[in-house]
């Protein structure tokens, strides 16, 4: 009774109602892009390669009598990558051609890299429903703590709900520094609806406090880098996805095909940024939270011994937190080397990420441990 008298139901049960109403904001962001990449696409125009397509010149002057504003030429390259033209004519004029660049971008977003402003208007739409979603979002997360008082990620439910906060908040944050990532607003609420649903269905508990374990300093150190973590790799691997997606597009266009890579559109391709910027990309976060995740696990050892007497012991979760470690270090290492980047690195990227969610879903819902911690 006394356990129960340290809850507070009102915060728990407007947490909640929170975490229910960004879903359903996170939900319209969601066709809100899906509107952006659908209708975006009619504006793109593309020229697979000069010998197909005829001259560039003629490609730009005819898609000069279509659009009175500005059109974007996309030209894949022999050796793979992209490169953007762009018009600024007047329809019927003479057609002025600046190359922006391999891969370059003159705007944000899928809408207006494809000439559409009404595509470009709802993917503006949705990132204003991603930020209203996500002060939801924190609210719930909040109110949850404030129920119970302490850090609102005792348990898997909890942990996932701050886990989709970090996704949607590093994306927005890239908005604000002004980096054209637009394009990443799809995957992203997806993943957070998915994460989100998974969270409120299979994972949910009721709000009540921690077990002696966890009461302690480290719970807001060593999950909170947890949680950073996740959300890094997770953004790694979105980019990793489409590096694939868009290097076998450009294999497909230098070869003359028409079709996008697993038979896509092509203009959904065209309008991405080069290959070799996602595989940038990739590397580059994996790289940077790489010995930050290194930290977690050395802090959940330093929490292991102050709760269990022992650094280590091999725990279900402690093992494939290292294998985990293990996978991401060879990745960098043969990211690093010559003959492993490109696909094959890739490759490992996703299998490292595989073992990350086997790590947080596998372990803690289908294995017994010290960690079983989920609540469910």
């Amino acid at each position: 009774m006394q356990l129960a008298s340290a809850v507070d139901p009102q915060l728990a049960d407007l947490s909640n109602k929170l975490i229910y109403s960004a879903m359903v904001v996170y939900t319209l962001a969601m066709f809100a892009h899906m509107i952006e990449w659908t209708f975006g696409s009619k504006g793109a125009v593309a020229v697979r390669s000069k010998e197909q397509s005829g001259s560039l010149g003629e490609a730009v002057a005819a898609a000069g009598k279509k659009a009175a504003k500005k059109v974007t030429v996309t030209v894949a390259a022999a050796g793979g990558g992209t490169t953007t033209l762009t018009r600024t004519a007047v329809a019927g004029e003479g057609a002025t051609v600046v190359t922006s660049g391999r891969g370059a971008e003159e705007e944000d977003g899928p809408g207006a890299a494809g000439t559409s402003e009404k595509a470009d208007l709802a993917g503006r739409i949705a990132v204003s429903l991603t930020v209203l979603a996500l002060m939801l979002h924190g609210g719930g997360i909040i109110t949850r703590g404030l129920s119970v008082s302490r850090w609102p990620w005792g348990n898997m439910y909890e942990f996932s709900c701050a886990f989709a906060f970090a996704m949607a908040a590093a994306y927005l944050v890239l908005l604000a520094a002004r980096k054209k990532v637009r394009w990443l607003g799809l995957p992203v609420v997806l993943a957070v609806l998915l994460t989100l649903g998974i969270a409120t269905t299979v994972l949910y508990t009721d709000s009540d406090q921690l077990v002696p374990a966890l009461h302690s300093p480290w719970l807001a150190i060593h999950v909170s880098t947890a949680i950073f973590c996740g959300g890094a790799f997770y953004a790694a691997f979105i980019a990793t996805l489409l590096y694939l997606g868009k290097d076998s597009f450009e294999k497909r266009a230098a070869a003359g095909l028409a079709t996008g890579s697993l038979g896509t559109p092509a203009s959904v391709w065209q309008r991405l940024p080069a290959a070799s910027t996602f595989d940038k990309l990739s590397y580059r976060i994996n790289a940077l939270v790489f010995p930050l995740w290194t930290f977690t696990i050395i802090a959940g050892a330093i929490w292991a011994e102050a709760a269990w007497g022992k650094y280590w012991e091999w725990d279900p979760k402690e093992t494939w937190s290292f294998i985990t470690w293990v996978a991401y270090a060879c990745y960098l290492h043969a990211r690093a080397t010559a003959g492993w980047r490109g696909r094959k690195a890739a490759y490992l990227a996703l299998a490292a990420f595989a073992c990350w969610l086997f790590n947080y879903y596998g372990v803690n819902i289908f294995v017994t441990g010290k960690h079983s911690y989920a609540g469910i």
